[in-house]
């Protein structure tokens, strides 16, 4: 969500080291709890060579006895719009790599830039600058939200500038992203809505169900359209009834949909967490942070758009309403409160945080899982889940904290 070159918060951010120093030879970690796609390994053994987990470890490797802690995939964040005091919408790319090293900080390996709603021309403009850092491997690509989204259920986004999902404007973001664009938010129920979900769809880019007041019947009209994911599930859409189940139980109920959850304490009760888990599982919950600047920055007065944000005791909302703007939430936190708070076992955290997403961007190949031949993705957590440690590609973004 963009921010105000003036945004101010009482934190300091964490210092940018954008491009951490590699291991400077193999690396295995023994005694931990390795959480692989199987289940988790007491006692396990996880070897990395230069960017890559191996099957075996080499002779020279130093090895690290992380007894006691976690190792877990790296996470996957698909919907984010910054942090450190960083906007993705509004920020210079010093900015924007300030705000991607905050969420690695926090073991967040994989970030997908989410815009907020702004004109047709600043929107495209700012696709061309993220789009260039998809190409260098800083993202995982653009996920915009807005502007074609419902007036009715705008959240934070500035209703002047909000406008129908007409597909050549839809088009013409996707084309501004140069095959980066990942997925588009949009309220499917306005005109072109439906047009626009296969348009979407025939160009490989996730077409997700957000900020909408659709009816249940609109809503699984969106999904036979090819809709796949639900933006911020149970937020900024009609809450669910027993006579008008809303877009929540069509997208709840239909395998074809993974649903983002903002585990954070504040758009969401644990009960309803648990009621997206027990209809959808694991396999289909992705946690997201949605984050705006203040995540990892500090309480303050931000701007969005041209509305003014107060975040207090790390909740922001809108000054002039007091509706929820976003979160500054980080995803090992989310972790935490999942297993700590909401009783999810660690497995199911880890598919939600990191295998789910990275099969919805079609990156399970490579991200989402400790397997040979993959990334060298992971996170080292403590018995709290408190993070002890973030590897990124084979380097050390955050080195083993295990006094």
């Amino acid at each position: 969500m963009a921010a105000h070159p003036g945004a101010r918060g009482t934190a300091r951010p964490a210092t940018h080291h954008p491009h951490p120093a590699t291991a400077d030879r193999p690396t295995v970690l023994t005694g931990a709890t390795v959480v692989l796609p199987t289940g988790a390994v007491e006692n396990g053994r996880l070897a990395v060579d230069g960017t890559r987990i191996t099957a075996a470890a080499p002779e020279n490797a130093q090895v690290i006895d992380v007894s006691g802690h976690y190792v877990v995939p790296g996470f996957v964040d698909l919907h984010n719009h910054g942090g450190g005091g960083a906007s993705f919408t509004s920020g210079s790319v010093d900015d924007i790599l300030k705000g991607i090293h905050t969420h690695r900080l926090h073991g967040t390996t994989t970030l997908v830039a989410s815009t907020v709603t702004g004109s047709m021309d600043s929107l495209a403009r700012r696709a061309g600058l993220l789009s260039e850092l998809a190409e260098q491997g800083e993202i995982a690509g653009i996920h915009f939200e807005g502007p074609f989204i419902s007036p009715c259920r705008k959240g934070a986004h500035s209703e002047e500038l909000l406008r129908d999902p007409d597909p050549a404007e839809v088009r013409k973001l996707i084309d501004a992203a140069r095959g980066r664009a990942r997925m588009v938010t949009l309220a499917t129920e306005l005109p072109g809505g439906l047009d626009s979900v296969r348009l979407l769809a025939d160009h490989g880019v996730i077409a997700a169900v957000g900020h909408t007041d659709a009816t249940y019947e609109q809503t699984v009209e969106a999904i036979d359209a090819g809709a796949t994911v639900a933006t911020h599930l149970f937020n900024a859409m009609p809450p669910l009834g027993h006579r008008s189940p809303g877009p929540i139980t069509a997208l709840l109920e239909d395998e074809r949909i993974t649903v983002e959850l903002i585990n954070d304490g504040t758009h969401l009760h644990p009960a309803a967490l648990q009621l997206a888990f027990h209809h959808a599982g694991a396999h289909r919950v992705a946690f997201i942070t949605d984050a705006m600047d203040a995540a990892g920055f500090g309480d303050g007065r931000y701007w969005l758009g041209p509305l003014e944000v107060e975040v207090a005791d790390g909740v922001a909302r809108l000054v002039a309403d007091g509706t929820i703007a976003g979160s500054t939430l980080t995803l090992d936190r989310a972790f935490q409160r999942a297993v700590t708070v909401d009783g999810l076992s660690v497995e199911d955290a880890v598919a939600a945080l990191s295998a789910t997403p990275a099969r919805l961007l079609g990156m399970a190949d490579t991200i989402g899982s400790l397997e040979p031949g993959k990334s060298a993705d992971l996170v080292i957590l403590d018995s709290a889940y408190e993070l002890k440690g973030v590897m990124r590609r084979g380097e050390w973004v955050v080195g083993p904290q295990l006094g």
